[in-house]
């Protein structure tokens, strides 16, 4: 009796102890599947017979189930695809029998409808003995990151599909320790084979040196805190292994941390061929501008869509008698200045430029500041752009105007003399120039102004009379004066005609060589005049322009304006155009007598055309 009390007393503390065993097992057991519950991953475990025995509340979820329903199913009774049970199959066998660690990716549609990739981990779980009694795993929805791998996959395509387009180099810098990561593109720029080892050296060494206190500036402003960090300069390198000089345009922004530049990333262009370009066309402009301001003729553009006028030369302010920067830039406001007569036929000249010909007209020009009237030639023409449309005219306009011819030039070989008729002639109202010998003149005589030249034979007869002779010779149109002592004899006269002298007078007889400086000076101004009005048919028919004269043809042919316009493949409007411009060139005030003209110069109808011209 007393042994059994002995017996009961002590196996009371083992059988507290085991209940607190119990009890804090109990505990744990709780705690990890509060634990596995509350996280988002997906936790279960495996027997032997590939059945779940154990699923967390993310797992059951899943499959829309509960613990008793889902528990003790396979992953046949839970209708998984067949090729995915049989993978997930060999997965179990292989950890009880390996007791190795599985992991990978599959795509898996679950009964509750969502469809979603999903990366695994399977583990054993060993016994006291340390062998497999269970397979536990643990599974994570990964749609999102593979999501987001595929943006960044697809984004990193498009910015090399981008670089690959336009040439772009991309470059990293760490303002820390200075270490530089170029592409292939940027070791292109500084002429360094693909994969070249690249440092701040290098990069400094590439820099022109009359840029490179500059980049170092530009440098220093993008790393300085108190900026916004940015870099946009534009410079030229020179290739350390080709020496190319290549121009280089490139931007970036540094980022900050702790009051200093940490990071940089930036992107560069070659623009060499750019800059080349530009350079040509400013030396292009260049070399027009030259041209232009250097020309006698008035060079413009326009723009017919706005109505203005954008360019004109040197040459306007000699023609309009006003400085270019007080000209209008309105064209209606600059056919203000054209003859009320003839502003009809240059808006239809005008006009027919901006469908695409090429005209040549003349006019008459009022100029606004003295009134004198100005004959003027131009010549325009279309300015396409690439796709061949009109965007802009051009014109190169003549001044026809017939100058007053009051040159006259003085060759005698005695100053006294010279300057005594110098004085006397320009007291007549004439422009006077001497010459102390005949081949000082006749160096000049080209490029002398229309007029008349008085020659002293009094001292050297065979040195003047060679000016007329030489002047005749080289068919330079400046008549010739001579002068001579009272008593010369009929001989001395009759070799200066014979020369090439329009007269011969003896010096002294003021009234004599008044009358002859008057009548030398008319025939200069008559072989100066612009070509008559009274030219024959034929002159007058070549004047029009190659459009025109087809124009005229169809005319000739009977055809309206509607037929012309079918045949040369161009409107009714523009046949229109051309029909008045070439009436203008003409001179002719109706169609009848532009016919007697055409007719006049030998043009006649075509074979088989019989109609009447409307």
């Amino acid at each position: 009796m007393a042994l059994e009390k002995t017996r009961s007393v002590e196996a009371q503390p083992n059988q507290e102890r085991a209940f607190a065993a119990e009890e804090a097992l109990a505990h744990h057991a709780r705690f990890l599947e509060a634990s596995l519950s509350a996280i988002p991953d997906y936790v279960y475990a495996f027997d032997r017979e590939r059945r779940f025995v154990y699923a967390n509340r993310a797992m059951l979820a899943l499959f829309g189930l509960s613990a008793e329903t889902m528990l003790g199913k396979t992953f046949a009774e839970l209708d998984y695809p067949q090729d995915l049970a049989t993978v997930l199959n060999g997965h179990i066998d292989q950890i009880f029998a390996e007791g190795v660690t599985v992991q990978n990716e599959v795509f898996f549609r679950s009964p509750t409808g969502q469809a979603a990739y999903f990366t695994y981990l399977w583990g054993p779980v060993r016994d006291a003995a340390g062998a497999v009694e269970l397979v536990v795993g643990v599974s994570r929805d990964t749609s999102e990151r593979r999501a987001f791998e595929e943006s960044l996959r697809t984004s990193e395509a498009r910015l090399r599909a981008a670089t690959e387009l336009v040439g772009i180099g991309i470059y990293a810098w760490d303002p820390l320790t200075g270490a530089l990561e170029w592409d292939d593109r940027l070791r292109t720029m500084w002429g360094l084979p693909p994969g070249a080892a690249t440092d701040s050296a290098v990069f400094e060494a590439g820099i022109h040196p009359e840029d490179r206190a500059r980049v170092q500036e530009a440098i220093a402003r993008c790393v300085d805190p108190a900026g916004d960090g940015s870099y946009s300069i534009e410079y030229r390198v020179i290739g350390r292994d080709d020496g190319v000089t290549r121009h280089i345009a490139t931007s970036g922004r540094a980022s900050f941390a702790d009051g200093r530049a940490v990071g940089f990333i930036g992107a560069a262009v070659d623009v060499t061929q750019q800059r080349a370009a530009e350079a040509a066309i400013r030396a292009s402009e260049a070399r027009f501008r030259g041209f232009a301001d250097n020309s006698t003729n008035l060079i413009w553009i326009g723009d017919p869509a706005a109505g203005t006028i954008t360019y004109r030369s040197a040459a306007y302010a000699r023609i309009w008698g006003m400085p270019c920067a007080e000209a209008p830039n309105d064209l209606a406001i600059w056919m203000q200045d054209v003859h009320p007569e003839d502003r009809q036929q240059v808006e239809h000249a005008l006009a027919a430029v901006a469908a695409g010909e090429v005209v040549q007209f003349e006019y008459r020009l009022i100029r606004p500041r003295d009134g004198a009237v100005r004959r003027l030639r131009d010549t325009s023409f279309p300015i396409l752009d690439s796709a061949g449309a009109v965007t802009q005219i051009g014109g190169i306009t003549e001044d026809l105007t017939v100058k007053e011819v009051r040159h006259i030039y003085i060759v005698n070989g005695k100053a006294a003399d010279a300057r005594r008729l110098t004085g006397w002639v320009r007291g007549l109202g004439y422009r006077a120039q001497s010459f102390a010998s005949a081949a000082a003149f006749l160096v000049l005589a080209p490029a002398l102004a229309p007029g008349c030249v008085l020659i002293d034979l009094r001292r050297k007869r065979d040195e003047g009379l060679s000016v007329p002779r030489e002047l005749r010779a080289r068919s330079i149109s400046l008549p010739t004066i001579a002068l001579d002592i009272a008593d010369a004899d009929v001989s001395c006269a009759v070799a200066a005609m014979k020369a090439g002298a329009v007269d011969y007078l003896p010096i002294g007889d003021e009234a004599a060589l008044k009358t002859a400086l008057a009548d030398a000076i008319a025939a200069c101004q008559g072989t100066a005049r612009a070509t008559s009005r009274d030219e024959s048919a034929a002159a007058r028919i070549a004047r029009l322009t190659p459009r025109e004269r087809e124009v005229l043809l169809g005319l000739i042919d009977g055809g309206t304006n509607k037929i012309i316009a079918q045949t040369l493949g161009i409107s009714p409007r523009t046949v229109e155009l051309h029909r008045a411009q070439l009436m203008h060139r003409l001179d002719a005030s109706s169609l009848t007598e532009v016919l007697q003209l055409a007719l006049a110069a030998g043009l006649s109808p075509s074979v088989g055309h019989q109609g009447k011209p409307v």
